[in-house]
């Protein structure tokens, strides 16, 4: 809880939290294989730190995360689901990486060929 009596959203999320827990245990994996100097460790530890970004960013997408900026109050509990996620946020690197852009225009028709372009074209099939 805030000091101002839980007046802001602090963005905590399924996938914030995941995303942490993992990346904790992976540096502490390969911090124990570099105290023991154990390579396998060591990548064993870098690979879970991998995974966290990718836990992240998956439940990021199933709505498990949020959008940039402040939230309604109706949905500052962890426990909320983000609807908007299928859409994609604005100026989200995650979403625009998965393909989702909000609000992306649809491709524009190609303009016609010009007529003698179209005649030969006609002409050679």
């Amino acid at each position: 809880m805030s000091r101002d009596g839980d007046a802001y959203d602090e963005g905590h999320t399924v996938a914030g939290w995941t995303g942490f827990a993992l990346a904790v245990v992976g540096t502490a994996v390969t911090g124990a294989g570099l105290c023991v100097w154990r390579p396998i460790g060591v990548w064993l530890g870098l690979g879970v730190v991998v995974l966290s970004v990718l836990v992240t960013w998956l439940l990021h997408l199933a709505g498990w995360g949020k959008p940039s900026g402040p939230r309604p109050r109706d949905q500052w509990s962890w426990r909320v689901r983000d609807l908007t996620a299928r859409d994609g946020h604005a100026d989200c690197v995650g979403c625009r990486m998965a393909g989702r852009r909000p609000g992306k225009l649809p491709v524009p028709p190609s303009p016609p060929l010009p007529r003698h372009v179209s005649e030969a074209t006609e002409r050679v099939s």
